[in-house]
């Protein structure tokens, strides 16, 4: 039992190191233009490209590295990380710091879906969500504390330093790894194309696009969730920035609760989801913007369905592709980010149609179809019998 908790200790806390160089970069995007002497909407390329990268990389590079010792992909990912980063402290030019950007993304798929893959299967079947859950407080964690603490580094010191720190955290992870991870032979790899064979499976692309609807409910509008609150809402920067990093740390707590109710009561929980985004996205529209108590409790409920949005997104294509698991982890991680982008910019469309405060009409219809998905895919994995936690307990 000791050696399963350090194995998922080990495997979350490696998670939030890639996430962490991958998000870590936004709070600081200020200081890279200023240092590289480009514009903001360059320097968002160190973002939006290392975003593309992960999308293009999630369903190719889990595939081709999934024959391999798990152990010894989990260093090689972290150490590629690690150089990058390293290089990137000295990086002479934007050009340059773009590539070391654009290079580990595509690693980045692999290492979370092996530790998604790892972390159920080190576990009976019935507690694979919860060790999964764990994951996902790692990816949670990573997009929050990177930010405010490579920020803190690169106006206390300079831009370099932040990438230090990146460094130092993947660093760190690869050698915590190769002591104290065990050795992770493939004893059965699956072929390549038996694992590509679950794109034959209906229930699959259903899930795909559900996963695209469901986070794009969440980020689409999250994303501008900052100037809503700053135009709509009309608060201080200070207080902005205290319920940004509410939203954050609760998404950490909704990875935890989301496993805890995906291994109780799977079913439920994925139906109530959206209907709950839903009527989330109603109420601020209605009175989020006008009363502060309201809103600093929808910002609450609101990081919290973020934490359980994520483990739900993992777990509805881990159900219909359970005999590919590290395929179907990076169709997660793909449909996870394309979800992001899609939602985006249809919030964006809504946003300069009829304004900001209708921002939530992006989430409100994505939500609805993401409500409409997911039951469709529950009938259709009961009809193929794809799987058995998708039709509920």
């Amino acid at each position: 039992m000791k050696r399963q908790q350090l194995l998922l200790l080990i495997l979350a806390f490696g998670v939030f190191s890639i996430l962490n160089t991958e998000m870590g970069i936004i709070g600081i995007l200020p200081m890279a233009a200023e240092m590289y002497q480009v514009d903001i909407v360059q320097a968002g390329m160190l973002v939006s490209l290392f975003a593309l990268g992960v999308a293009i990389a999630g369903p190719t590079m889990p595939l081709l590295f999934s024959h391999f010792n798990r152990k010894h992909v989990m260093l090689l990912v972290l150490g590629v990380f690690t150089i990058c980063n390293a290089l990137a402290v000295v990086a002479s030019d934007f050009q340059l710091l773009l590539v070391l950007r654009v290079v580990p993304a595509f690693f980045h798929p692999v290492y979370c879906a092996l530790a998604f893959s790892v972390a159920a299967a080190s576990v009976a079947p019935e507690d694979a969500p919860r060790a999964v859950a764990r994951i996902n407080m790692g990816v949670a964690a990573g997009m929050v504390v990177g930010v405010p603490i490579s920020n803190v580094l690169a106006a206390t010191f300079d831009f370099s330093m932040a990438m230090v720190f990146f460094a130092g955290v993947t660093g760190l992870m690869f050698l915590l790894t190769l002591a104290f991870v065990p050795d992770l032979p493939v004893t059965q790899p699956m072929r390549y194309g038996a694992q590509l064979s679950v794109l034959k499976r209906p229930p699959v692309w259903l899930a795909i696009v559900a996963v695209i609807c469901l986070n794009g409910s969440i980020f689409g509008v999250y994303n501008y969730l900052a100037d809503y609150l700053q135009k709509v809402a009309a608060l201080p920067g200070e207080l902005i920035a205290a319920l940004l990093l509410v939203y954050g740390l609760l998404n950490i707590c909704g990875s935890y609760l989301g496993g805890n109710l995906l291994a109780r009561c799977p079913s439920a929980t994925v139906r109530l989801f959206p209907l709950c985004t839903i009527a989330l996205y109603c109420l601020l529209f209605v009175g989020g913007g006008k009363l502060l108590p309201l809103l600093a409790a929808l910002i609450v409920a609101w990081g919290i369905l973020g934490g359980i949005n994520a483990n739900i997104n993992q777990y509805l294509l881990a159900c219909v592709a359970s005999d590919a698991p590290d395929f179907s982890n990076g169709l997660f991680l793909t449909a996870a980010n394309l979800g992001c982008m899609a939602g985006t910019m249809i919030s964006g469309f809504f946003i300069r149609s009829l304004g900001l405060p209708f921002v939530v009409c992006g989430g409100l219809l994505l939500a609805a179809a993401a409500l409409l998905l997911t039951k469709f895919v529950h009938c259709r994995a009961d009809e193929q019998q794809a799987t058995d936690c998708l039709i509920g307990s």
